[in-house]
Parts: structure tokens; C-alpha cells; sequence
């Protein structure tokens, strides 16, 4: 079906978006995105060695606390949605950076318990899960709210604009997280992880609102069928990405090659890269050709990795990585979004961004083991493997959808 909505036709939808150029309508809600998400960025490179260095947890426990935000993301991601439908993106998104602000509390009260790490990395489980709640709220709630702002037709626009954001705020706040670290402890990124937020939601307020448009409400479970294979296309595809961020510091700790925010930056400037060059292709040539080469090159970046000898290979194996993962996400979105009935648009995309969430929620903890038994590079391996697979699933999305892929 063509998605559009309720009350206007494709053709309309279209007129009203050429008065006013796609980019300018979303940018405002991708600077509050970025902002809002600088505090995940600041996390990236300092969590897993806080955990590992200054508690002295193993690999697999790292894997289990970064692991757990995406498996609480998952479960809220259908509420979510709803709520977004439902209640407006606006006041998903509110109340998602203020949930992301209430965990840097949670941080905070870990910091006296250090002495004793098993209490101290339960306070900061307890913080990861308010942490995926409120980002849940805040990407469903995005990209329900940029599509409404510029039309369904615009989807992939969307997907590319919201994740330049995402991705550019990790790109930039590992680095940063890293400085406020070194000068201010855990603590530090506790307290940016409270205020952060705050100001993402003054931008916020600069963004016009979009009325709900949901009259009934679809099961999640239906929504989910409905975007099934393009979501195990994201799975796959994702594990490169978790696997990046989740044990990018711990190989550059391995292998003694030093600082390892330069490789978040180069992960995250190749992933913006990519948006600004390509991120109108989903949209022109469809998301499954532009998926099938995205996650071609996002695997052979893995591959550099796994068999980096120097932190320069390294880094061009990331940059590899970040490009190709960039575009398959709203490669395999844009075959997601078709799918979905727009009256469920934020649904639509809570259940296609769940599949990330699965992914991450069970690579991250396996990983964790793969790591403890066979040491921390051949993590990259099992990802590549794993990206490569994802190929299939494009292949599989270059045919017609069947009966049952899409609601009329």
C-alpha cells in the first residue's frame, strides 16, 4: 500500500513538504536529537572501562549491563509507540529526555558503593534500564513526529536526518566523555548525563507539534509481522554496530594502541558521511539495493578489525563500518515503513527499531563470552560473519512483498 495519512492523500502530502524544503522542517528535531543524545555518546568509551578497570568486572558482566539497555529498550518499544501514536510525538520525546536526565541520578548513587563493585554495578544496571526507557521514547517518538512533519514519502529522509544526529552526538561525545572523565571521574559523566538533556528539550520546544493519528489501537504484534524481514535485515546488520561500541575500547585496551575515542569519532564521521553523500538513495532507488552494498561494506570494515595488527587499520576498519551500517538502516527502514498503515507510524517504527534491540540485547552478552574465551578482536569476526548474512535478507526484500507483508 502507499502509506499516507488519514486526512490527506499521497499527492497532497507531497505538495505540502515541496513548500518547504524537507531538510529545514527536520532540523531543528535532529539538533534536539543530538543534543539529547550526547549523553549516550559520553558514555561509549568510559562505561565498559569502568566497569572492567576501576570495578573490576569481566568481559561478560560488561556485556551484560551494556546488553541490558537494549533489552529493556526492546520491551518498552511498544509502548513506546503507542504512546507516540496515541499521545503525540511530542510528548513521547519530553518525557523520553527527561527519563534519559533521571538516569544520570542513578549514576550518581552508584559512586559511593565503588568499594563494594557487586552493589555499585547493580545501581548502574538500575540506571541503563531508565536510560533505555527514555531513549526508546525518544527515537519512536522522533521518527514518528519527523514523519509527520514531512510525509510518509519522506521516510528515509527521516531515518537518515534522526540518525545524522544520533550518530553525530556518539561521533562527538566519546571524545568529549572521554575529557570529562579524565577531569572529573564517573561522576563527571553522571552529572552531563543529568543536565544534557535539558537543553535538548528547549530546542524541542522550537518544533512544531503533529496530532496523533492513531483512532484504535494495533497490536504491536501485528506491526511487528508486518515488518519482519526488513527488521532481520537490521538485526544482522546491527550486531556490527553494538559490537563497535561495545568492545571498541576494550581492543584498543588489549592491543595497548591507546586512546580509544578517535575510533568512536571516525565511526561516527564516516556514518554522517554516508547520510549526507547517500541518505536520499533509500528514497530514490529503494531501501533493498541500497542495504544490499551498505552491509557488503559495513562487514569487510568488521573483517579489518578482526585481523588489525596497528590502531590505523583499526580505524579505517570503523570508518568501513560506520559507513556501510549508516545506510542500512534506513535501507532496510524504508522497506519497513512501506509495509506499516500509517495511522501506526511510530508503532511501525518502534517495531522495526526493536529488531535492534534484539540484536544487541543477546550479541552483546554472547559477545562477552566469545571475548572472555577467544579474546576481544574475534568478536569482530563473529560480527562480520553475522553482517554478512544480512545480505540474504536484502536479496530476499528485492522481490515483490507477499500476501500478508503489507496492510491495505
Amino acid at each position: 500500500m502507499s502509506l499516507h495519512s488519514q486526512s490527506s492523500s499521497p499527492l497532497s502530502a507531497a505538495k505540502a513538504v515541496a513548500g518547504g524544503n524537507v531538510f529545514l522542517k527536520l532540523l531543528t528535531l535532529a539538533l534536539s536529537v543530538f543534543i539529547g543524545f550526547l549523553t549516550i555518546g559520553m558514555q561509549l568509551p568510559v562505561l565498559p572501562l569502568y566497569l572492567h578497570e576501576t570495578l573490576g568486572m569481566s568481559t561478560l558482566v560488561v556485556g551484560l549491563v551494556i546488553g541490558a539497555q537494549f533489552v529493556v529498550a526492546l520491551l518498552s518499544r511498544a509502548w513506546a509507540g503507542n504512546f507516540a501514536d496515541s499521545r503525540g510525538a511530542r510528548r513521547a520525546v519530553v518525557a523520553g529526555l527527561l527519563i534519559v536526565a533521571s538516569s544520570g541520578l542513578a549514576y550518581l548513587a552508584s559512586l559511593p558503593f565503588v568499594t563494594t563493585p557487586a552493589i555499585s554495578v547493580w545501581i548502574l544496571l538500575t540506571g541503563r534500564i531508565v536510560l533505555a526507557i527514555g531513549e526508546s521514547l525518544v527515537v519512536t517518538g522522533s521518527l514518528g513526529w519527523g514523519i509527520g512533519l514531512v510525509g510518509p514519502q519522506n521516510a528515509g529522509k527521516v531515518m537518515a536526518w534522526v540518525g545524522i544526529a544520533m550518530y553525530a552526538a556518539f561521533a562527538l561525545g566519546a571524545p568529549a566523555g572521554i575529557v570529562v572523565n579524565g577531569n572529573f571521574g564517573f561522576a563527571g559523566i553522571a552529572v552531563a548525563t543529568i543536565l544534557i538533556p535539558f537543553v535538548a528539550l528547549a530546542m524541542v520546544a522550537l518544533v512544531p507539534a503533529v496530532a496523533p493519528l492513531a483512532s484504535k489501537r494495533i497490536p504491536f504484534y501485528k506491526v511487528f509481522a508486518l515488518v519482519l524481514i526488513p527488521g532481520m535485515g537490521l538485526a544482522l546488520a546491527s550486531i556490527g554496530f553494538g559490537m563497535i561500541t561495545g568492545f571498541i575500547a576494550l581492543l584498543f585496551a588489549a592491543k595497548n594502541w591507546g586512546n580509544s575515542s578517535l575510533a568512536f569519532t571516525a565511526f561516527g564521521l564516516a556514518f554522517i558521511a554516508a547520510r549526507l553523500l547517500f541518505g536520499h538513495l533509500p528514497d530514490k532507488l529503494g531501501g533493498a539495493k541500497v542495504a544490499m552494498v551498505s552491509v557488503a561494506i559495513e562487514a569487510a570494515g568488521l573483517l579489518l578489525i578482526w585481523s588489525a595488527d596497528t590502531s590505523t587499520i583499526a580505524y579505517t576498519g570503523v570508518a568501513l563500518g560506520g559507513f556501510g551500517y549508516s545506510l542500512a538502516f534506513p535501507g532496510f527502514g524504508v522497506e519497513a515503513a512501506r509495509r506499516a498503515p500509517p495511522q501506526s507510524r511510530s508503532v511501525a517504527m518502534g517495531a522495526y527499531v526493536a529488531f535492534l534491540d534484539i540484536s544487541l540485547g543477546i550479541a552483546s552478552p554472547l559477545a562477552g563470552v566469545i571475548a572472555g574465551q577467544w579474546g576481544v578482536h574475534t568478536v569482530f569476526l563473529a560480527a562480520g560473519v553475522a553482517v554478512g548474512l544480512s545480505l540474504l535478507v536484502a536479496v530476499r526484500l528485492l522481490g515483490k512483498p507477499s500476501a500478508g507483508e503489507k496492510i491495505s
